[in-house]
């Protein structure tokens, strides 16, 4: 029988422990879009994710410029108390004089308020973008104008193919994701090339984190690609989106086809954060997402 790690003994995140992980997250049914096995695996070279079990809750702390900070609890234990125990182990074993929880939903937020005893902040950066998957499929009425005017300009200039992403595609994405970094000088910004080592985990493991893609073929060669999967029964979360710098319209065709060709199913498709990045926050906020989905950051009080 499998055995996981039990508070305070860590560990890293790895490929084997995808089942286990994500089959805690499903039975939340959580609405942000961290709450998936993926998010945590290809980040875990940027955010170097350690976890355990406590109180039969998933906890995972990381570490980022020398700074700890743990995320979300998520399991059937009593999580204000198990927040209360990776505070303090924060700051009794981290040296962390002031421990946080980062991008704590609403859900754990109430419980924490009604245990009390913590301090919860709203960080707008981290809010969760969350679309009708209709309208994204439609673009209905004169607010989405400009969008299918981007398609329509698009149409007119390129014959093109979308694809599911595939084993025999996975190259073509591998080469526009370079190609995409050459263009916006990866190598200068380290935002970017901690962003292109999630897009390179995301498509090596693709068959392995069992995700789902979709791509655009423009004269044969792969264009454009987004990557998502089921975040909760109703909910799609789009993880990576990414388009040609010579093709900047195929992200309106991207985002609506793949909207329609995977996920039309669904209701709701969140589209993850913005980080505070003015531009996009501008994109984002151009889809005219039905509401923004709060995120806390958790202190103990005093």
């Amino acid at each position: 029988m499998e055995t996981y790690p039990q508070f305070p003994h860590f560990k890293p995140v790895e490929l084997a422990d995808r089942d286990f992980i994500r089959g805690k997250f499903w039975s939340y049914q959580p609405e942000i879009s961290e709450l998936t096995f993926t998010s945590f695996f290809i980040w875990r070279t940027y955010y170097q994710f350690q976890w355990c079990l406590l109180d039969d809750c998933f906890v995972a702390y990381c570490q980022r410029h020398g700074r700890f900070f743990a995320t979300e609890p998520v399991g059937s234990g009593d999580r204000p108390e198990v927040v209360r125990k990776i505070l303090k182990f924060l700051q009794a074993e981290k040296g962390e004089a002031s421990p946080t929880i980062e991008r704590v939903d609403r859900t754990l937020a109430a419980e924490l308020e009604k245990a009390g005893g913590f301090h919860l902040e709203p960080v707008r950066d981290y809010f969760d973008y969350l679309y009708r998957t209709e309208d994204l499929i439609k673009l209905p009425g004169r607010r989405y104008h400009r969008k299918r005017n981007h398609i329509r300009q698009f149409l007119k200039q390129y014959r093109y193919e979308y694809r599911p992403v595939d084993k025999e595609s996975l190259p073509g994405c591998l080469d526009l994701a370079a190609r995409w970094c050459r263009a916006r000088r990866c190598e200068e910004d380290l935002g970017l090339l901690e962003e292109r080592e999630a897009v390179l985990e995301s498509l090596k493991h693709f068959e392995a984190l069992q995700i789902q893609g979709g791509l655009i073929l423009v004269n044969q060669r792969v264009e454009a690609f987004a990557l998502g999967e089921l975040l909760n029964r109703e909910t799609a979360v789009i993880h990576i989106e990414k388009a040609s710098p010579e093709l900047p319209s195929l992200y309106a065709v991207i985002n609506q086809q793949f909207a329609e060709k995977a996920w039309s199913k669904t209701t709701w498709i969140n589209r993850e954060e913005d980080l505070g990045e003015e531009n996009l926050r501008k994109a984002k906020e151009s889809y005219y997402p039905e509401r923004l989905v709060e995120k806390f950051r958790v202190r103990l009080a005093g």
